[in-house]
């Protein structure tokens, strides 16, 4: 949980590094909610509420896509390159600082831990 509302803070901020598992750990409870509010949309007959929630969340979604983009040394560009993308969010980013910022806190206190 504490993945999804470090995104959320970071609302719109489309600079700096974000780690692996913060985006794909905001992926898993996006992709979570947005599958409860179909089940519930599809019950009230509405698609009201997967509709809100996915404007909602449309913004920190392509920011934190553009920093991981970003933590494997790539403009936030190649978000648009269909599977080009995929690998890049999957493989580990820079070990160090590059030019769009230092190493993710998270990542690198695991890094250090091992």
């Amino acid at each position: 949980m504490n993945w999804y509302t470090t995104v959320l803070k970071r609302y719109a901020v489309f600079s700096g590094r974000a780690s692996r598992s913060e985006f794909w750990f905001f992926t898993l409870f996006s992709f979570i909610v947005s599958v409860i509010l179909g089940i519930l949309d599809g019950v009230l007959g509405t698609a009201l509420l997967g509709t809100i929630y996915s404007l909602a969340v449309l913004l920190p979604n392509i920011g934190v896509a553009i920093r991981r983009m970003h933590d494997t040394g790539k403009s936030g560009w190649f978000i648009l390159i269909p599977f080009y993308n995929l690998y890049l969010a999957i493989i580990d980013g820079d070990k160090g600082e590059n030019k769009y910022g230092p190493r993710p806190i998270v990542e690198a206190a695991k890094a250090e831990a091992k």
